[in-house]
């Protein structure tokens, strides 16, 4: 006998009525409850409370931010804000917006005036992924890290002080896309002179390491215009 699941519940953190309206109705549409809110505060107090299956932030509200607020909910010690998915509402379509909203810890963007059909996708995109359970990995798949040593499917690996910095802030970020200013600021510190090149340069014989000892793996992946972010079979929590 199947069984039927709850409909998701999304927090819509939207001030504007126009722009909320628009999109609670497309999310009502496709079987989704949505609980809008107008400002930062009732978002965290509901968020805290009873977490969503997905939060929509906008970014500027009546008192605070949207960023501010993801980044509170990565930062924080509730496992479910940690992990919740995040789509960011913005202004404007700026590159900076959308490394702002990505280092925040958002999931995805989406710059206004958007799509409702765009903004479905993305949302059902996510939902769909929070929702799936990966099967069990093979030992053979994970990657371990002690702070001064690594493993790829129990092969140490031999890197450099660099690289494994590296690969030690891309696996901290759980996924997440990390800007390429980030990692320099966080891996060579933030009075390094170093240029974005620097880092495209570690990253790709930090991959050839990873690929000697998995060749079937490509863990790093590179997204456009954003930077980079860690996506592996399997995972093992700092020793």
């Amino acid at each position: 006998m199947s069984v039927s699941l709850p409909a998701p519940r999304i927090l819509l953190l939207e001030d504007d009525p126009a722009i909320a309206g628009t999109v609670a109705f497309v999310f009502e549409r496709e079987g989704w409850r949505v609980e809008q809110v107008l400002l930062v505060r009732e978002a965290d107090r509901l968020a805290r409370a009873d977490p969503p299956a997905l939060a929509v932030l906008d970014v500027g509200l009546p008192d605070g931010n949207g960023l501010a607020l993801c980044r509170a909910w990565r930062a924080g010690s509730e496992p479910r804000l940690r992990t919740l998915p995040v789509v960011m509402l913005t202004a404007q379509g700026e590159e900076m917006d959308r490394v702002l909203g990505l280092e925040a810890g958002a999931d995805d963007y989406v710059a206004k005036p958007f799509s409702p059909r765009e903004l479905v996708a993305r949302v059902r995109a996510l939902l769909r992924r929070a929702a799936w359970t990966p099967p069990p990995a093979a030992p053979a798949a994970m990657l371990e890290l002690d702070g001064q040593r690594a493993w790829l499917g129990g092969r140490p690996l031999d890197l450099t002080r660099l690289e494994l910095g590296l690969l030690q802030a891309l696996w901290r970020a759980e996924g997440r896309i990390r800007s390429r200013s980030a990692l320099l600021d966080e891996v060579w510190g933030p009075d390094c002179e170093a240029s974005d090149r620097t880092v495209d340069t570690h990253v790709k014989t930090l991959r050839a390491k990873l690929r000697d000892a998995r060749p079937d793996l490509d863990p790093i992946v590179t997204h456009r215009g954003l930077g980079y972010a860690l996506e592996l079979v399997s995972r093992t929590p700092p020793r």
